[in-house]
């Protein structure tokens, strides 16, 4: 499979799992321990566990100067879930600061 593909795939799931992670920590009320018995926690640990395999893979194929980098896409990424799914208000200068993220990302992969 192709390299970018995988690193597509690694921050997907990287968002996926902090995604859930977060829905977990919503449904919570008492004891916060009960966060680790939670479907959402599970789901999101499982996909951990995967996108730490693919990284491993692609730390094995491509320099980490180049993937670290590209790899904060998944900031990108994150802050629009959390407006979308999480309904946050996501003021103007994080949105300025999502737009250096994915220069940056640009310019390292050019």
């Amino acid at each position: 499979m192709n390299n970018m593909l995988l690193l597509a795939l690694n921050i997907i799931f990287l968002v996926s799992g902090q995604t859930l992670w977060k829905m977990a920590s919503l449904g919570i009320s008492g004891s916060f321990l009960r966060i680790f018995y939670t479907p959402y926690f599970l789901a999101g640990g499982i996909l951990y566990v995967l996108a730490t395999g693919i990284w491993v893979y692609l730390l094995s194929k491509l320099p980490l100067s180049y993937l670290y980098p590209l790899q904060s896409l998944a900031y990108v990424l994150g802050t629009i879930i959390a407006c979308v799914i999480f309904k946050e208000v996501i003021p103007v200068t994080r949105w300025l600061g999502v737009c250096v993220i994915i220069f940056g990302a640009y310019l390292i992969a050019k």
